[in-house]
């Protein structure tokens, strides 16, 4: 009986292929072959006109979206991100309905997806956490475009260029880019520099403990009132700050707008150093004084 049923079986299978590449089947086949090719190319090329015509409708629609925003005095960061929301969902969406013409259908798609759900959020939960941020930072402004900011946990500092979805940028004093996940930002503390329209500058200058004190304190105070920068409605001070073990250590402070913070730090503590060498008092340097015994 096995015998007979493996038989009837080889015999069955030879039948299947026999009727597979019988002749009539095969020149079916190949006469319908250039008519799927073409429907194929056909579908192709919709699909890339689709793409193309909804890639430039996309850049309308975003063009459009930043001039209105940008009539109505919206912030540049909110611009930016809400133009790269845009860009993203658009595409997405561009994406499935390309995904069509090849037999895709987009519900069922989007029904796959929502099935996956709980997968694809544990996938991207740092992606999700990055725009919660970034939509933390534009509802709260801690800080816009523009500001300089130095975040806690990494160190990095330097002047914010672009809030996006997922990222926010910085460009450092020596011109280069950082680029800082959103929900770093908005779940670690950070400092915004340029908050207030004026800085404190503080310079610390030690003197020689034989130098005439009161005469040092009123060149330095001299420098404080002579430059153009220091605003006059804030402190000007000079004061002891500290008795080390070389020099008496004298603290100059006063206030700067923010734009000339640097510039005008770096120009009162030169101006300082020159002024105190013109009036003879000197600046020294750490020291041992050695006693030998005899």
């Amino acid at each position: 009986m096995r015998h007979v049923a493996g038989l009837t079986a080889a015999v069955s299978t030879e039948n299947i292929v026999e009727e597979i590449v019988k002749p009539d089947v095969l020149e079916a086949y190949l006469a319908a072959l250039p008519e799927k090719a073409l429907s194929l190319g056909v579908r192709v090329l919709l699909a890339v006109v689709v793409f193309l015509i909804g890639a430039q409708l996309i850049k309308l629609i975003r063009k459009l979206v930043k001039k209105s925003m940008t009539r109505a005095n919206a912030e540049l960061g909110a611009v930016q991100f809400v133009d790269s929301f845009l860009k993203a969902a658009m595409y997405i969406v561009l994406i499935l309905m390309t995904a069509s013409y090849f037999g895709l259908d987009a519900a069922s798609i989007v029904a796959v997806l929502g099935s996956a759900g709980v997968a694809i959020g544990l996938a991207v939960q740092g992606s999700l956490s990055n725009l919660a941020g970034g939509v933390l930072i534009l509802i709260l402004k801690p800080f816009k475009v523009g500001d300089y900011i130095k975040e806690s946990s990494t160190g990095h500092e330097g002047t914010v260029t672009e809030i996006q979805i997922f990222y926010t940028k910085l460009l450092t004093y020596d011109n280069q880019t950082i680029i800082l996940p959103n929900g770093n930002l908005a779940n670690n503390s950070l400092v915004n520099v340029s908050a207030e329209d004026c800085r404190r500058m503080d310079i610390k200058v030690g003197i020689s403990y034989r130098a005439d004190l009161k005469r040092a304190k009123e060149v330095l105070q001299q420098v404080l009132e002579s430059d153009e920068h220091t605003l006059k409605d804030r402190e000007r001070l000079v004061f002891v700050d500290d008795l080390s073990d070389s020099a008496v250590v004298l603290g100059v402070r006063c206030w700067l707008a923010r734009e000339e913070f640097w510039s005008g730090k770096w120009r009162i503590t030169e101006n300082c150093k020159l002024a105190l060498d013109q009036a003879g008092i000197e600046i020294p340097y750490p020291q041992l004084d050695v006693h030998v015994l005899e």
